[in-house]
């Protein structure tokens, strides 16, 4: 079996969105083994996303980025999450242009680290009366870091929303703009190709800022959240620095999302 990867699990139920699944605490073992062919099989891995203000399920379409024998691999560039037509909404590939910048790394505090994989996406989550909420989203992984960005269009407003995000939310200004900053965590969820039965546990540490679409507050967020592989929690400081210097990239950010 292989642990790949991880997407943030929030630690609270969506406003109006039912939850998917149980927030759990705890870091689960990385990097074990993968298990022989046979009965158990090639052991592969997928990872699901539940957000604290609105956005539900989410899927990466990444890419790996390829890499010559001689040369050190070029960053990753952008792949999926492309915009519908006609659309008033940021897509998952605009998303992923924000926040794929070639300044990443610098604002991460890892200079010299090379995008592996870069992409976005352009799911929505369905409600119980039939409504559906867009939530674009992209993410970017580093040897050290891995960061997403997302937007949600759920009309919830951010401000007074801290006593739903876990014990330690603080509600805070950033960019002008009503925000949340608080504790999250992946989930790893690990399927087998053979058809067995798959398995989720937590994984590491997360933090993430919530940032309202609007000055006024009017409903809907942006989010960045970032994690390390190392399963240290990540530093506000950076959170907030990334999110500085990328939200106001994203189209419509000036006009109010």
């Amino acid at each position: 079996m292989t642990d790949v990867s991880d997407e943030p699990m929030k630690g609270a139920p969506a406003k109006g969105v039912p939850a998917k699944g149980v927030p759990t605490k705890g870091v689960p073992t990385k990097g074990a083994p993968a298990e022989g062919a046979g009965a158990w099989g090639q052991a592969v891995a997928a990872v699901a996303l539940v957000a604290g203000l609105g956005i539900g399920l989410w899927a990466l379409q990444g890419m790996e980025s390829s890499s010559g024998s001689d040369s050190a691999p070029p960053p990753a560039r952008c792949s999926g999450g492309e915009a519908e037509k006609e659309s008033r909404r940021v897509s998952g590939a605009q998303l992923c242009k924000a926040l794929n910048r070639p300044d990443l790394a610098d604002l991460l505090g890892t200079p010299g680290q090379v995008a592996k994989t870069a992409g976005g996406s352009g799911d929505s989550v369905k409600l119980g009366n039939g409504k559906e909420i867009a939530t674009p989203s992209a993410q970017v992984e580093f040897e050290t870091y891995t960061v997403t960005l997302s937007a949600t269009y759920d009309g919830h407003p951010v401000a007074g929303s801290a006593g739903l995000l876990g014990e330690g939310a603080r509600q805070q200004t950033v960019l002008e703009r009503p925000a949340v900053v608080y504790a999250d965590r992946t989930i790893s969820i690990r399927f087998r190709l053979d058809g067995s039965d798959s398995e989720s546990g937590p994984g590491v540490p997360a933090r993430t800022v919530t940032v309202a679409r609007d000055a006024k507050d009017s409903g809907g967020s942006f989010e960045v959240s970032l994690w390390r592989a190392d399963g240290m929690v990540p530093d506000d400081a950076v959170l907030l620095r990334v999110a500085e210097k990328v939200l106001p990239t994203v189209p419509g950010w000036a006009a109010g999302g």
